[in-house]
Formats: C-alpha cells, sequence, structure tokens
C-alpha cells in the first residue's frame, strides 16, 4: 500500500529534496526540526512541521525517541532519515518496524549487515567480490601491527562502524601505528559509540568509485552506473562525476555486478552505495563498504539515468517495488556536483555561519541547485555547513566540466563566505580537467599550489 504521509527526520538541503519527491508522488510531508530551523525553507515547503527539540543534534535530530514520537504523533506511516544524522542507525529501523511507521531504508537487519564495515567485508568475501587487501576487525594495537607488518606500510586504520573520515588515520611506517591507532580508536568511539577498527593497505594514488544501488527489499537490486569521488580533502568529498570517467570495460562490469549481487544478497530495500577504491596501476578495484542510505551525491546519479532515486525509495518502502528494471537504464551524457559549503577556503575551512544577505543560484537547462537557501535565512552554526549542491551536465564530461564552471561562476551569494571560488579554482587545473587525479591528490598537490585568493566566481567564463 502506498504511502500517504511521511516525517522528514533531517533538515537543509536534503529536507527539501525529499520533500520535492513526497510532493511528486502525492504524499503528505511533515518535517520535524529543531528551535534552530522553525523558519528554514523546508519548514516552509512541508505541509506540516513539527518542533522535537533544542538546537542542539543530540536533542532533537539525533534523538532516535523523538523522532518516532514525532511520526506517531503526527500520523505518519513512513519516515525518511536523508542522509547524516540517524540515517544508518539500524535503532531506528527497528524502532520504525515497531511503530508500524514504514522506515525509508533498509531492514535494521539489512543496515546492521551492511552498514557495518567488518560485516560488510566478510559478506564480499563469500560473494567472491574482491576487497582490498587488509584484515577484519582487530582488537589491539598489536595485532594491527602485525597486520601492517604482513600487508606492508603504508596501511589505513579505518573505523569498523562508520564513515565520512571519522576514525581513519594513514599510517606511513611502523613508529607512528601506536599514535595512530590510539588517536582512530578514540575518534571512532566518540562518533559512532563503536572503536572496532580494521587495517587496510593503502594505494598511493587511488581512485575512490562508487555505484549506486536500489533494492526491492526482496533480493531483487539494480544498479544506476557509478560514480567518482576521487576529489577529497581529508576524507570529505568535494566534487563527484557520473558516470566514472575512463574506467577500464572490465572493471565497469565488475564492479556493478558486484554491487547488484551484494545488495541482492542482503533482501535490501531502498537506495544504497557500494564502494569501491580503483588501482589505476594494477587495474583493479577493491570493494570498500556499503553506504545503507541516500548519498549526498545521488543527484548525478539521476541526471545521468534519468531515475528520481529519492521517489524510487518512497515507492519501495511503500511496498510497491520498484518502478524500473535493469533494461530501463541507460546512461546518458555526463554529469557533475560541486558541493557549495559555508566555509572559509582562506583558514583552512572554518565554517562561516551568518545571514544570508544575497543567494541567487544560476539557471540553465543543464543546470540543478540542490538547496535550502533564500535571501535572509541565517545560517545556524549547530549543523554540518554544506548550503547547496551544484549540479551541471553536458554530453560528455568536458562539456559537464566547462557547465559546471559556468554554473560557479553565476553563483551569486552574499553575506557568507562559501568554497565556490575554490571549486571553481579545482575544476579549471588541468590534472582535473585531464582527470589524472587521485584521492590525495587535493592535499598533495592542489592545496601548496593553490593561493589565498581564488578566482572570482563572478568573473564570465571566457571563450
Amino acid at each position: 500500500m502506498a504511502l500517504s504521509r511521511v516525517l522528514i527526520a533531517n533538515r537543509g538541503e536534503i529536507a527539501v529534496r525529499v520533500i520535492k519527491a513526497c510532493f511528486d508522488e502525492g504524499i503528505e510531508s511533515v518535517l520535524a526540526v529543531s528551535e534552530a530551523d522553525k523558519g528554514s525553507l523546508g519548514a516552509q515547503l512541508a505541509d506540516r512541521t513539527v518542533v522535537i527539540g533544542p538546537a542542539a543534534a543530540a536533542e532533537s535530530y539525533l534523538d532516535v525517541d523523538r523522532v518516532v514520537a514525532a511520526a506517531k504523533v503526527t500520523g505518519c506511516d513512513g519516515l525518511h532519515p536523508g542522509y547524516g544524522f540517524l540515517s544508518e542507525r539500524a535503532e531506528l529501523s527497528a524502532e520504525c518496524a515497531d511503530a508500524g511507521v514504514a522506515f525509508i531504508g533498509p531492514s535494521a537487519e539489512a543496515m546492521k549487515r551492511s552498514g557495518d564495515k567488518a560485516t560488510a567485508r566478510a559478506l564480499a568475501k563469500e560473494l567472491d567480490v574482491p576487497i582490498n587487501e587488509g584484515s577484519d576487525v582487530i582488537e589491539s594495537e598489536g595485532e594491527a601491527r602485525e597486520i601492517a607488518a604482513e600487508v606492508g606500510y603504508p596501511v589505513l586504520l579505518k573505523a569498523s562502524a562508520g564513515g565520512g573520515g571519522r576514525g581513519m588515520r594513514l599510517v606511513e611506517e611502523e613508529s607512528e601505528l601506536a599514535g595512530a591507532y590510539a588517536a582512530a580508536h578514540g575518534e571512532a568511539q566518540a562518533a559512532f559509540g563503536d572503536g572496532r577498527l580494521f587495517v587496510e593497505r593503502y594505494v598511493r594514488h587511488a581512485r575512490h568509485v562508487e555505484v549506486q544501488v536500489l533494492g526491492d527489499g526482496v533480493g531483487g537490486a539494480i544498479h544506476l552506473g557509478h560514480r567518482d569521488c576521487t576529489l577529497q580533502r581529508r576524507y570529505q568529498k568535494l566534487v563527484e562525476e557520473a558516470p566514472a570517467y575512463g574506467l577500464p570495460p572490465q572493471l565497469d562490469a565488475q564492479i556493478t555486478s558486484a554491487a547488484t549481487r551484494l545488495i541482492s544478497a542482503l533482501d535490501y530495500g531502498g537506495a544504497a552505495t557500494c564502494e569501491f577504491l580503483v588501482d589505476p596501476e594494477r587495474g583493479t578495484a577493491g570493494f570498500l563498504e556499503i553506504n545503507a542510505r541516500l548519498q549526498v551525491e545521488h543527484p548525478v546519479s539521476e541526471v545521468v539515468t534519468g531515475v528520481d532515486i529519492v521517489r524510487e525509495q518512497l515507492r519501495i518502502a511503500g511496498g510497491e517495488g520498484l518502478s524500473v528494471s535493469q533494461e530501463d537504464v541507460e546512461l546518458s551524457g555526463h554529469a557533475v556536483e560541486v558541493r557549495i559549503n559555508a566555509e572559509s577556503p582562506e583558514r583552512d575551512f572554518a565554517p562561516t555561519p551568518g545571514t544570508l544577505t544575497v543567494w541567487a543560484p544560476p539557471l540553465g537547462s543543464d543546470v540543478r541547485v540542490d538547496s535550502a537557501c533564500f535571501p535572509g535565512w541565517s545560517v545556524p552554526p549547530f549543523y554540518d555547513s554544506l548550503l547547496a549542491k551544484l549540479i551541471a551536465s553536458g554530453p560528455d564530461r568536458e562539456a559537464a566540466l566547462a557547465r559546471t564552471r559556468q554554473a560557479l561562476r553565476h553563483l551569486r551569494v552574499e553575506g557568507v563566505e562559501t568554497t565556490a571560488g575554490f571549486a571553481l579554482d579545482l575544476l579549471e587545473h588541468p590534472d582535473v580537467v585531464a582527470g589524472k587525479v587521485h584521492t590525495k591528490w587535493v592535499e598533495e598537490t592542489f592545496m601548496p599550489e593553490w593561493g589565498a585568493a581564488p578566482s572570482d566566481p563572478t568573473e564570465e567564463e571566457s571563450a
């Protein structure tokens, strides 16, 4: 039975994105907001809002009981967690099931199996999916030292229970391991309540490629192609593209097949992303992890396939199943997404909360801007600094990059500093244009070259 009213347990641009999908599906939207977000764009667009707590996320967006109670008291039959916050908490999925509210995402069991990196790696082994060389969950620094000696330095220490760069440390040599282990363990414990780690071989010039998958919850799954997320800073993605460029046909087939097999084996319902580390020198791809939620960068996959991923999530959770088959999915053109944050690149990307006095996103038939911004909005200091996602497309990668640069130059923002100028400089670099980058390229090559005066995004793009 299709959903009729959905609680959106998130904020910012993703809340607005889900409200739009609910509108398109004829579903009432109820937005759960903190006191700080009562005047947000999402609160203005939703059919109804409900205040779930103060500004502090721990007492509002991260409180499972408050979120589920909000869904029940407003008569919602579905709950969309967006991304971040509680989106990968199996506890929320389980409590929704107990309350008779459809969780718009995987079951608690599927989330536990997919969201835990160690468990997901074990499943990959069972299915003969290649994984990057490394260990299962380790119990001590001593065990980490033994594995690192066997794999060979450099290695990565990674949190088993989460992602986003938290609980992750690069260890170049044995003398660094003790400090790195303590730091990674402590950070993982603080961020996820789980300090377990595992060791992975560090690929020096790797590319980060992921596959977008949709599962029907009963063993069926399709993929919507892959994305390249190689441009990162401190393990945080800056730019995403679809499809991933220049992949050999055998790697393309290998990772898309692996992703659908993994999600099918989990009886997973909803959107998921399977991440892979591509080693260009070896011509190999190793499975990294499953993100058991909607990804920030999902729009580029939507643009090149024409499939609305959030609407598919709503249909799957409502028991309607997938509206498209694998045969229906056709990739067309290329799309690029740039994250626009309220941060100062000149001050080590420090957050810049404040009031937007001007917000005028670029317009164009090949440009999409997902945002919760409007003139006069006070960007709160309590949450992630993402303001908007600028997505541009073209018939090929060169055209898509050119259109993205053009769109960045036409973005008008005043009142807070943003990363728009930095992103423009990034996309103009010859290495980015040529696709000759790796996951540490921004830190090792671009940042040392980058001056304190990025290009002015208001300048007209030259012919």
